[in-house]
């Protein structure tokens, strides 16, 4: 079995995914906007340019994928700490990328730095308020 992050924005999410794939690399293998859905007609402008649905392959087993909320169904965003997407690079060089590229604009919580516990960790919160753990395991490589 396979588990993806499915994230969820308030209008930004085409944003949020351009800046993740500058961060990650790679190709959209969705971008669907609420436009495209049959009755859009009945959308607002705004909602009309939502993302329904957006995927991005960040690694060979992971794709994160995201949509809109709309609003005009009642649907509401609540941003919280309640979820940490969890990256584990197969390298000091590449968690410090990834940390970087994220960070960007966003909130360091713990910069990366040797543990107690053995690995290389940092945690943040990017500027579209999505929280990340960048943690590189030596001992699993």
């Amino acid at each position: 079995m396979k588990v993806n992050p499915y994230l969820n924005f308030d209008g930004n999410a085409a944003e949020a995914f351009n800046f993740y794939k500058s961060v990650f690399g790679g190709d959209f293998i969705a971008n669907i906007t609420m436009g495209d859905a049959p009755d859009a007609d009945k959308l607002s402008e705004d909602e009309k340019h939502r993302t329904m649905h957006i995927s991005l392959p960040i690694s060979k087993d992971t794709i994160l994928m995201a949509s809109d909320i709309v609003p005009s169904m009642g649907q509401t965003l609540n941003k919280g700490n309640a979820v940490y997407i969890s990256l584990h690079p197969e390298s000091k060089e590449e968690a410090n990328r990834l940390f970087n590229g994220l960070s960007k604009n966003g909130n360091i919580e713990m910069p990366m730095a040797d543990q107690f516990w053995g690995d290389y960790f940092g945690s943040l919160i990017d500027k579209f308020g999505i929280h990340w753990m960048i943690n590189y395991n030596p001992k699993a490589q």
